[in-house]
């Protein structure tokens, strides 16, 4: 058993105002997530915090369901999704970069895998979600790109 972190960090060619509130406002947030989530709904609220999300993410042939709660620890820049039935933290972390912002999203979680099941998840979890969080930023990106155009 120990703590488990993935990690993606990305500088996207946006203000960092424009890309954080992408992320907090769930309704956009939706459009930008990559295939290995599903099923994604709001449950309540919608932006920001205080906001509880449902997906299911598919991984290394596996499907996880979550019902994260939404927190904001510092508005505006640190969005947190707590997984309400396991350990799993999300935090995404927008700071202003020479070119827009750079973007971070690091999940940790505490696994319970001992065994051979163990070795795979501690040598492969992180690194499978890790290419698809550099996924999810590139999508954001240009869903960011987007937003600006069009504003």
């Amino acid at each position: 058993m120990g703590t488990m972190r993935a990690e993606a960090t990305h500088t996207v060619a946006v203000p960092p105002a424009v890309v954080f509130a992408c992320l907090a406002d769930f309704a956009h947030h939706a459009q930008f997530l990559p295939p290995a989530f599903s099923n994604f709904s709001v449950v309540s609220g919608g932006i920001g915090a205080g906001t509880l999300i449902r997906f299911t993410v598919t991984a290394g042939g596996r499907n996880r369901n979550y019902e994260m709660e939404v927190s904001e620890p510092e508005p505006g820049r640190v969005l947190v999704e707590t997984d309400k039935n396991s350990s799993l933290v999300t935090t995404f972390t927008v700071d202003p970069d020479a070119t827009g912002a750079r973007v971070t999203i690091s999940t940790t979680w505490q696994s319970a895998a001992t065994g051979v099941g163990g070795f795979f998840e501690k040598r492969f979890a992180p690194l499978a979600m890790a290419r698809i969080y550099q996924d999810e930023l590139r999508r954001l990106e240009a869903y960011a790109k987007q937003q600006v155009a069009s504003a």
